[in-house]
């Protein structure tokens, strides 16, 4: 991780105004900005604000609009026009679960503010929303400031101050997963001057540099950058253009999810004591909203009689901080079809051990993912399910970093100060509810894989570390 300037790091850590009452804010932790790396020249063209008002889009339906400043990516969203849309002048976006309006440019260096106005659709509850920025061209994101909590038919104002040294793009996600509908108008971009920023067409992402280990604050609650600290395995993009290596990413866990087979490649996520608290079990399984339209949606219904059961990826038991935290669990973009003696008994196990270490005193980041085609349930051997839309995977492995809980922790896994295990199980019902028995090196997953899984450490750590297959206790 390139590391930004303290003073510009601190600004955009606090990068958000005190808001009138209707406009709350929970208590988070705050998530970093946008990393710092090159990214390809910005064109210019018209300037911020953008109002919305040449946008003419009338569907939630996933598309790029064309606005004022730009082309904009509008996902579970729309160009509202209707008397229950709070604006200023005649449209705004009106955004829904899931929903997200993404800069499909960079607007120049030299962003010094940013101002959105942001209010509830009609009578609807209340919405959180979350401002993402990029400065890769989009391949990817680390959220500005704290989110937003809005509420009331009144546009109200939110400032996000700092500064951004090099290119940036932005991405506005409603986060929460209620019924309520949000109204986003007027996102403003001004230089230290005061003077509007410059919008433009779409360009193209520039090359992006290996990160590099640096100190990086801890928080106590897993945020998405934790969940990608060790890196994207499969390179995976919020595209619809690589529909079978997609990013989801939430405060959760992130995804590669692969459309065609209906089941993540990979799920990444960080566990830290203060993830686990009381919210029970919400079981709540259903389709992911943030999935584009375009993909066909698993749901529960898919894996009915199918013997197989609906395995997490990110454990239910790892998210206990919250009830929305336990909720995401279920989402279908987080279940592989997974032989119920796997799943129930050697996973369940090794699930339960981990949680043990991080109540010693530990932390753990952890990916977990499956390959091949075929495994045997409770109704014997499948290789699909629902109509041959969802594949049963053959294995399913999981690599778990374990080390104290602390700080600079990239440093302390590439000076070889943690525990690295590597895990691939058959998906059967014959396995040993034994996980130990199941180790082997994290080279040999990539072989199997294809994946770079430990891509945020050094090559020569990596190297180091990838070829060792853990012998340590397990009891």
């Amino acid at each position: 991780m390139i590391r930004l300037a303290p003073a510009l790091l601190s600004l955009l850590l606090n990068a958000c105004s005190p808001q009138p009452a209707e406009t709350l804010r929970p208590p988070a932790p705050t998530g970093p900005p946008a990393i710092a790396v090159q990214s390809s020249p910005a064109q210019a063209a018209s300037r911020f604000p953008e109002t919305f008002e040449a946008g003419a889009k009338g569907s939630y339906a996933p598309a790029t609009e064309t606005l004022g400043t730009g082309a904009w990516q509008l996902t579970e969203a729309l160009i509202g026009a209707s008397d229950q849309d709070h604006k200023q002048g005649a449209r705004a976006a009106r955004l829904r679960t899931g929903g997200r309006l993404t800069m499909t440019f960079d607007a120049p260096a030299g962003v010094q503010l940013i101002r959105i106005s942001s209010a509830a659709y009609g009578q609807d509850a209340a919405s959180t929303w979350e401002l993402w920025g990029s400065q890769d061209g989009g391949r990817s994101y680390r959220r500005i400031g704290q989110p937003v909590r809005t509420q009331g038919p009144r546009l109200l104002v939110t400032t996000f101050e700092g500064g951004s040294a090099r290119s940036l793009r932005l991405e506005i996600r409603k986060t929460d997963t209620g019924s309520g509908r949000l109204n986003i108008d007027d996102i403003g971009l001004e230089t230290g001057t005061g003077a509007p920023v410059a919008g433009g067409p779409a360009s193209q992402p520039g090359p992006v540099p290996a990160p590099a280990p640096g100190p990086a604050a801890q928080s106590p609650v897993s945020q998405p950058d934790d969940n990608l600290a060790l890196g994207n395995p499969s390179g995976a993009t919020a595209s619809l253009n690589t529909p079978n290596n997609y990013l989801l990413t939430r405060p959760q866990y992130a995804v590669g999810y692969h459309a065609r087979r209906g089941t993540p490649t990979w799920v990444s996520w960080h566990l830290g004591a203060a993830d686990m608290g009381s919210a029970p079990r919400q079981d709540d399984f259903r389709p992911d909203p943030a999935l584009p339209r375009q993909f066909y949606a698993t749901t529960s219904r898919s894996y009915s009689g199918s013997g197989f059961d609906r395995g997490h990826n990110c454990p239910s038991a790892d998210r206990t901080r919250t009830l929305d935290d336990n909720s995401a669990t279920f989402l279908m973009t987080n279940m592989i079809p997974q032989a119920a003696n796997n799943n129930q008994r050697t996973w369940g196990n090794l699930e339960e051990w981990t949680r043990a270490q991080v109540q010693r005193g530990q932390e753990v980041y952890l990916i977990m993912g499956s390959y091949g085609q075929g495994g045997t349930g409770l109704q014997g051997f499948k290789t699909t399910i629902d109509e041959g839309r969802v594949t049963v995977p053959a294995r399913v492995w999981k690599v778990l970093v374990l080390l104290p809980a602390g700080s600079n922790d990239l440093q302390r896994i590439a000076a070889g100060q943690a525990r690295l295990i590597a895990i691939d199980t058959p998906n059967d019902q014959q396995v040993s509810p034994d996980w130990s028995r199941y180790r082997t090196s994290i080279d040999a997953l990539e072989a199997a894989t294809g994946l770079d899984l430990l891509s945020a450490l050094p090559l020569l750590a990596q190297e180091r570390l990838e070829a060792q297959a853990d012998s340590g206790p397990t009891r």
